[in-house]
């Protein structure tokens, strides 16, 4: 019978995780090359000294490809989540005080980087000036991904559609979208007169959407419609607008260059509509953060005349 041992971990050790956790998540050594810039027999050297020092075997290697042993599994999720502690935290160490440093992990729904509304140059130059020493990791993501990673202590914050709250989490409201229906200029109801633009007819018509659990506006406007296709992303649904073969609805503001460009039209504004608001999630049971706080609060001097709530 095997038996498994293992002393205190050292500096060696941790590097070895990482390498570790990076050839899983890159699917094999060779994958991992790139990501760790280091060569593939040296991979091969620290994986082999890892599991000497594990006594263990972590993975199958070969021409049937790189796959993790049961072992190996195990100690990639226990890996993962001691790489997560550390860095929260050397985190929180690094934001206790006046002048934090460290990172703040930050991610971002699609457009709301270049989204004037948002007013996200002058929310990082506030920041930049208040916090210079702190190390901005900013990624755009999908809403579901960024309320679990929040919730889960991977994000400091992200910035969503609010389109559901929970109740781990705290929401600051920026601004509210207006969400009308859209086709593209090859779509039949592109040239069609108003007046037969009908609540019937447009429940006729392919209609991609988000893929979310919506909140009640929401899904009472879907309620009826033909809904077709799903896509997160604002930048795939208007390349399926554009093909001329779906309807779908988008924020306004989103919309209005190809609007302006001919490419999309807004449809029965007066029978599909509804109002989505912005928002700033955190975690309500956070641990103390400087750098986070200081943050949410370059958010709030910039939107300090913003609506109070959001609109439902």
């Amino acid at each position: 019978m095997t038996k498994f041992a293992l002393g205190q971990l050292g500096d060696i050790e941790i590097k070895q995780l990482k390498i570790f956790k990076a050839v899983v998540e890159s699917g094999g050594f060779s994958a991992a090359e790139t990501e760790l810039n280091i060569s593939r027999p040296t991979i091969s050297n620290h994986i082999a000294a890892l599991e000497d020092r594990l006594n263990i075997n972590l993975c199958k290697r070969g021409r049937a490809g790189f796959s993790l042993t049961p072992e190996g599994k195990v100690v990639y999720d226990q890996t993962s989540q001691l790489l997560n502690r550390l860095e929260q935290f050397r985190s929180t160490i690094n934001n206790l005080g006046d002048s934090p440093a460290g990172k703040l992990r930050i991610a971002l729904s699609d457009t709301f980087s270049t989204d004037a509304r948002f007013r996200l140059p002058e929310i990082f130059r506030h920041f930049y000036q208040q916090a210079p020493d702190v190390e901005l990791q900013v990624e755009v993501d999908h809403m579901k991904v960024m309320e679990k990673m929040v919730l889960n202590n991977q994000l400091d914050l992200a910035m969503i559609p609010y389109h559901r709250k929970f109740e781990g989490l705290n929401y600051i409201h920026l601004f509210t979208d207006e969400n009308y229906v859209y086709c593209g200029k090859d779509h039949p109801l592109f040239d069609l007169p108003p007046e037969q633009i009908t609540d019937k007819l447009i429940n006729s018509y392919k209609l991609v959407h988000a893929g979310l659990k919506p909140h009640e506006e929401i899904y009472h406007q879907l309620a009826q419609m033909n809904l077709s296709a799903s896509s997160y992303h604002y930048e795939s649904r208007i390349a399926m607008l554009l093909s001329g073969c779906y309807i779908s609805f988008l924020p306004a503001e989103v919309a209005r260059p190809y609007v302006e460009q001919g490419l999309l039209k807004p449809v029965a504004q007066q029978i599909k509509h509804f109002r989505l608001g912005v928002a700033v999630i955190s975690k309500k049971s956070a641990q103390p953060n400087r750098a986070r706080d200081m943050f949410l609060h370059s958010i709030r001097m910039i939107h300090k005349d913003s609506e109070n709530a959001p609109p439902y």
